[in-house]
């Protein structure tokens, strides 16, 4: 059997496809030869050679509606990429109830949801599909400032593991643990470039990854090459952050 990452009649629907890490996944998925749909809470300008839609991942009817009328417009959809998500910075002990549910429901409640809206399509497809949850390194570490996060991310990875059991053989799931990226947020995140370059000293491959580095690991997983992977995490991070120790 030749393999390849042409995906070329392949359907895939990237969440928060147009910016970020979800604008580098869009993009490899395109370059791989993919019909690609993104979505994002707002209407914005499609990345070059997609299509946008409107939706609010936290809405489950809405999550519906979307795949249903990606796969009317479409014929089908062969692959999910679960990239919504993210948090601000804050004290875990004054936050309130309100803002962990928020956390808790982009980061984990709304992949669940757009995964089950996704399988109940791939079942019924001669080929299945493959769902990709973009997923961190904070899930394993601890996370301060971002506690909600972590754990949402910890629950996602958890997801990842149960989903592929319960739905293989037709459907495969997998995670990406993604570590520090550099994106348009990075000054707003670490600091100048003199701050962001000691970080990146301290990453075994020297610098943090680029968001078409983490697509390129989303594209193999939803890949033929990928066809015996699943309830995989893959952790993308640049060989992972050297103990305190080595560094007094």
């Amino acid at each position: 059997m030749a393999l390849s990452l042409d995906l070329a009649g392949r359907v895939v629907l990237v969440t928060g496809g147009t910016r970020g890490i979800g604008r580098g996944i869009t993009t490899a998925f395109l370059d791989a030869g993919a019909t690609v749909v993104t979505c994002s809470r707002s209407e914005v300008e499609p990345v070059p050679g997609s299509s946008h839609r409107v939706c609010d991942v936290r809405d489950a009817e809405a999550v519906t509606a979307m795949v249903e009328a990606v796969v009317a417009e479409h014929g089908r959809l062969d692959v999910l990429v679960n990239n919504a998500g993210g948090a601000p910075a804050t004290d875990a002990a004054t936050a309130s109830p309100r803002f962990h549910d928020k956390i808790l429901a982009l980061n984990l409640s709304a992949p669940l949801v757009l995964a089950q809206a996704a399988n109940r399509v791939m079942q019924e497809q001669e080929s299945g599909g493959a769902i990709v949850n973009i997923s961190s390194i904070s899930a394993h570490r601890p996370a301060p400032t971002i506690a909600a996060y972590g754990a949402a991310k910890a629950g996602l990875d958890s997801l990842t593991r149960s989903l592929a059991m319960e739905w293989g053989p037709r459907v495969r799931v997998n995670a990406i643990d993604v570590g520090l990226c550099r994106t348009e947020q990075t000054d707003d995140h670490y600091g100048d470039d003199a701050r962001v370059a000691a970080i990146e000293s301290t990453i075994p491959l020297g610098r943090m990854a680029t968001p078409i580095e983490v697509g390129h690991v989303a594209v193999f997983l939803a890949s033929p090459l990928a066809s015996y992977v699943s309830g995989a995490r893959v952790t993308c991070d640049g060989g992972g952050e050297p103990p305190v120790f080595l560094h007094l």
